[in-house]
């Protein structure tokens, strides 16, 4: 599925807020005529968006214009993209082997960007923070860029990629991959090296960020709108 996530409470359901897996349960019950529990490839926040993401759901058959039929109930924020019989097995959370984030960038002023992307009235050094993300491929535990008080039995992950790179429009795209994520964790990183391209914050204060385990010692939390779970890998898709 894609959905745009400016008027949800992010992806899980929760009591007293609307949230996309409470649309989609909803929408499911309406064309299933019975309750039906999805399970989402992970959380994310208010406000975030997906441009890929997966969940799983019991059903007895799948019958002809299945995806048509639950979009048409939905939201048009939120569109089914395929739905794909998988094995009985697979689970849409524990069986990802990786997840993708993109984050935009604008620092020019635009009236067109400012849905989607981070206005920053800076002219950042993209190179020096190229350079400095690269610390993340070799950090475990990222406490650091971690919300407070979570439920994690670890805050460790594996970063296999962390990249800037300018589009043609002019604007940021910071991707980043790894095995897991926290809650926070894309949009404390980008805040922290937004610093680094102001050039508040050098490649060494950024390693006494990371090694400190504090959230406090770095950068705010960018804004949601500018965030999408971009890719989520099965071995079995």
């Amino acid at each position: 599925i894609q959905y745009n996530g400016a008027n949800y409470h992010g992806w899980q359901i929760q009591d007293n807020a609307v949230t996309v897996q409470g649309e989609i349960n909803k929408a499911l019950k309406l064309l299933l005529g019975k309750e039906t529990k999805t399970t989402g490839c992970g959380r994310t926040d208010t406000g975030v968006n997906a441009s890929q993401f997966y969940f799983h759901f019991d059903v007895d058959s799948l019958f002809e214009n299945f995806e048509y039929r639950l979009n048409a109930i939905l939201n048009k924020d939120i569109v089914i993209k395929k739905v794909v019989e998988v094995g009985e097995e697979a689970h849409a959370r524990f069986d990802a082997t990786s997840r993708t984030y993109h984050y935009f960038i604008h620092t020019n002023p635009s009236p067109f960007l400012g849905d989607f992307s981070c206005y920053i009235a800076y002219d950042l050094n993209v190179e020096l923070m190229n350079e400095v993300a690269e610390i993340l491929l070799k950090t475990t535990d990222f406490t650091s860029f971690s919300k407070l008080h979570t439920e994690n039995f670890t805050n460790n992950c594996k970063v296999t990629k962390a990249q800037f790179e300018v589009m043609e429009n002019g604007s940021l795209k910071f991707t980043i991959t790894a095995d897991r994520f926290l809650r926070n964790m894309v949009r404390a990183i980008v805040g922290t090296l937004i610093e680094v391209g102001k050039n508040r914050l050098s490649r060494e204060d950024f390693q006494e960020i990371v090694d400190s385990e504090n959230r406090q010692n770095a950068g705010k939390s960018m804004k949601g709108e500018a965030l999408f779970l971009a890719g989520v890998s099965y071995d079995f898709l």
